[in-house]
């Protein structure tokens, strides 16, 4: 047993590729909803943007080479799947005991989950 508890998860992190940072904002900001944040001025100079919504922080840091994460993902929650799979252009829908998803892709092919609780 360890000496300390997790009690919570602060931000997700998904790598992007230099100079995409108008692509992040037309897919996280304008698509997704959420809200850009300013990086601190220490990490500005990387590159990147942070967004914040209900409950959710999402970093994108540039990683060179880039490589997309095809396989490990985020998945934020909707309160409209249908809306949401349309605004996406996204995949067929599931369902999974307690929710309904769809998988899409961000502009740089990182893979993300759209879910609805049931």
């Amino acid at each position: 047993m360890s000496d300390f508890s997790v009690q919570g998860l602060d931000h997700i992190q998904l790598a992007m590729p230099a100079g995409g940072e108008s692509e992040a904002r037309a897919f996280y900001r304008d698509k997704l909803g959420l809200t850009e944040v300013e990086k601190p001025a220490v990490l500005a100079g990387r590159g990147g943007c942070w967004f914040t919504g209900t409950g959710v922080n999402l970093h994108l840091g540039v990683e060179t080479p880039f490589a997309p994460a095809r396989k490990a993902h985020p998945a934020f929650v909707v309160d409209d799947l249908r809306a949401a799979q349309k605004s996406l252009a996204g995949g067929e829908i599931s369902e999974l005991p307690g929710v309904r998803r769809f998988f899409t892709a961000d502009p740089f092919g990182n893979r993300i989950e759209i879910l609805q609780r049931n």
